[in-house]
């Protein structure tokens, strides 16, 4: 019984403005009674939480939370997920232009600072036009540090607000009270520019990451509108009537018309079609369903119409576990931004203690001058050591790497698998659409009477054919449309109709079989080696005999074998996974190079298999193009997307190959490779400055030979570390993507 009370949710959080408050919610939430874990994505901005419905509730998560400075959404209504969309696009607009303003306030506040300070009244029209900036524009920063304050806690922006608000202030009153260091022989100087520039600089970079993170609930919102609204019911009496998807219940019967979307898992109870159930399967080809069949939510029916019985609805379909599955999977991920947290959280206090224990050390060291320059002293710490470079490290990375990325083809998402990629040593390839071309075509054509009249009747029949395979043989004989008589369309076998008094016939051996049509050794061998080698065979006869066979089959791409042997060559495991048969898929795999696949692999299947390949050690890449793939690409550790695949697989995938070419995965990994290695040497840019700079702002060079940093140089070092951090991202664009090998052992 206490089973049945385990409760597992996801909700959304408020306030998060760093990892660091996603670490604390993260603790505040696992400390709760009757929480059995609990995991927060930044990135996400929600947490996912496993409770004892018995000892705690959402309310109770709720007001945790809201104790330690945060909020919890526990009333999800349905259509939240389009209104959070809207929201987080609105927040991301008004970022922006924030952003827009804060550089546009802060360029002739530092062209003054640095140019033009003997013009009258430079410093009041820097007063004037860095309030603004500091108190409007980058009020978030002053907030969110009060609210660390209150929870005796520090993070990034504790450090902003206060080499910020201490610059402005410390400005201010050199601004109205000169005489007070003139009287004590030191020249007041003001550093309104600093604190602009600093607002500015955080803020464009914070809008960068923002971006670079974006979209995060893209994948889901569309996985959700693959089900319909609406749908039609059949009420006891026979009538038809639409009503919402939230009305549907068990048993209930409903009508899928020709071109409609299936709303719910049910059974076929009157009518037959072809349903589409790629976003499933992966596969091309449709499915046949009748009497008696499934059907599943999310997928599309074609040309015939057919009532069925409602099985799973709501949370219960297959579609709602596909989408469980990929939102599991993407919130146990963590951003690479959250590296810059984690040092944060060390180098906030620490940078906050040495510039009061500088402050106090020259109170006590120097009676006389002690309080001005350990003041200045104080001032020059926070300023040096405003962390704005962190703030750019990781963005300008992600930025230049992915334009370099757009230039050769491959989209990057974000950073959150980058710092993975150089480890993949396992890679997981769907079959269709990723290793093969994801159409059906006609491979081969055997003729037994090859006159212009017999291709046309084939040609017409297949013309007239429902059956997915029919395009491929109608497109690959382009022939002259006939007035055939007496159409059938046999179920599971083909199609027959008649032309001149004469019967002709096209589908599987079967359908010749029943017709009594007799088929020589010669062609049966013929066929048996087309089966071989996992293609589709239709049969043309008359009455009589056999007129030909079309092979069909879903062609490997020309890049296929090569890419598979160049990721092999590099020591990493290539494995194909598919929905199609075991005879197909080892096909295939022997064409492709490939010595490990799986065949009849279900959605859930594949994401458990590279869970399964993960729990062994290995660092899984899994590359592919379906819905169906949507789950194993948000579980594995790098998801890579094919451009020409579904729009779903695009989103949850990190990487997208525009081209669908398999030769731009070692390209893709060695890219990434770059980029992490840069984002890693901009952090050190970015720190080297504070390492080096901020013992000597403190004074440590003033006993050796009176030297004392000037706050307004300590803001040039600030510039510095910053113009360091964009020059090296920028170097990216020039590194080779195959020059080099993608990884060394």
């Amino acid at each position: 019984m206490a089973n049945n009370k385990i409760v597992k949710q996801t909700f959304p959080v408020l306030e998060m403005s760093c990892a660091a408050c996603a670490a604390r919610v993260d603790k505040t939430l696992n400390k709760q009674p009757g929480v059995l874990s609990a995991t927060v994505n930044y990135a996400a901005a929600t947490a996912t939480v496993e409770y004892d419905a018995s000892l705690c509730s959402p309310e109770a998560l709720k007001t945790a939370i809201q104790k330690a400075g945060y909020d919890l959404i526990v009333d999800i209504q349905p259509q939240e997920p389009e209104e959070a969309e809207h929201t987080h696009t609105e927040k991301l607009h008004h970022q922006k232009v924030r952003t827009i303003w804060a550089i546009l306030l802060s360029l002739p506040i530092a062209l003054i600072g640095m140019f033009f300070m003997d013009i009258p009244y430079a410093n009041y029209i820097m007063w004037i036009l860095s309030t603004p900036v500091v108190f409007w524009l980058g009020r978030d920063f002053y907030i969110n540090a009060w609210k660390q304050l209150k929870h005796r806690s520090a993070n990034m922006d504790t450090l902003v607000a206060n080499s910020t608000g201490i610059a402005y202030l410390f400005s201010l009153f050199n601004l109205f009270y000169p005489e007070f260091w003139l009287e004590r022989g030191v020249q007041p100087h003001v550093y309104f520019e600093a604190a602009s520039v600093i607002i500015a600089f955080i803020l464009l970079g914070r809008l960068l990451e923002a971006r670079a993170k974006d979209n995060t609930s893209a994948a889901i919102k569309k996985l959700i509108g693959l089900q319909p609204k609406t749908v039609t019911l059949l009420t006891p009496d026979g009538k038809q009537q639409e009503v919402s998807i939230e009305q549907i219940h068990v048993h209930d019967t409903l009508l899928v018309k020709p071109g409609e979307k299936i709303a719910v898992d049910g059974m076929v109870c009157e009518g037959n079609s072809y349903v589409d159930e790629s976003m499933l399967s992966g596969e091309p080809v449709p499915v046949y369903k009748e009497k008696g069949s499934h059907v599943f939510a999310g997928t599309i029916n074609q040309k015939g119409s057919f009532q069925f019985k409602a099985e799973k609805v709501g949370s219960d379909t297959m579609l709602a576990h596909i989408i469980h599955m990929v939102q599991e999977a993407q919130g146990s991920k963590a951003p690479v931004q959250k590296l810059v947290d984690k040092i944060a959280g060390i180098f906030v206090p620490v940078i906050l203690s040495i510039a009061l224990l500088s402050f106090v050390l020259w109170l006590i060291l120097a009676p006389e001058n002690g309080f001005t320059h350990g003041l200045l002293a104080a001032v020059t710490v926070l300023i040096i050591a405003c962390p704005c470079a962190l703030g750019l490290a990781t963005p300008t990375a992600i930025m230049v790497g992915i334009g370099k990325g757009a230039e050769q083809g491959i989209l990057i998402k974000d950073a959150e698998s980058l710092e993975t990629a150089k480890r993949i040593d396992t890679i997981v390839l769907d079959k269709t659409g990723t290793i093969t071309e994801g159409q059906p075509t006609v491979n081969h054509m055997v003729w037994w009477n090859n006159s212009e009249e017999i291709r046309n009747i084939f040609y017409s029949l297949e013309k007239l054919s429902e059956h997915p395979l029919a395009n491929a043989v109608t497109h690959h004989l382009k022939g002259e449309f006939l007035p055939l008589t007496q159409f059938e369309s046999l179920t599971g076998q083909g199609v027959k109709a008649s032309f001149n008094n004469q019967y002709y016939l096209a589908g599987n051996e079967q359908l010749l079989k029943t017709q009594g049509i007799r088929i020589s050794s010669e062609q049966k061998e013929t066929a048996a080696t087309f089966a071989h080698d996992a293609q589709t065979v239709i049969w043309f006869a008359d009455e009589k005999q056999v007129l030909g066979i079309a092979a069909i089959s879903d062609r490997i791409k020309e890049t296929s074998r090569e890419a598979i042997s160049l990721l092999q060559q590099q020591g990493i495991d290539v494995v194909m996974l598919t929905g199609d048969n075991p005879s197909t898929a080892q096909a295939i795999a022997r064409q492709a190079g490939i010595n490990h696949y799986q065949a009849e692999v279900l959605p859930q299947q594949k994401a458990a298999y590279i869970k399964s390949l993960q729990q062994k050690g290995k660092c899984v890449a899994m590359v592919g193009d379906g819905i169906n793939d949507s789950a194993a690409l948000a579980q594995a550790d790098l998801s890579i997307a094919m451009g020409k695949g579904s729009d779903i697989a695009m989103d949850v995938a990190k990487i997208t190959l525009i081209s669908s070419d398999l030769t731009k995965i070692p390209e893709a990994i060695r890219l990434s490779a770059l980029t992490v290695r840069t984002i890693r040497q901009n952090l050190f840019w970015a720190f080297i400055y504070n390492l080096i700079g901020v013992p000597v702002a403190a004074g440590i060079l003033f006993p050796i030979n009176g030297f004392l940093l000037n706050p307004m140089l300590a803001g040039a070092a600030m510039a510095m570390s910053s113009v360091s951090v964009v020059t090296n991202s920028l170097r990216l664009r020039n590194k080779p993507l195959r020059k080099e090998k993608v990884r060394t052992k």
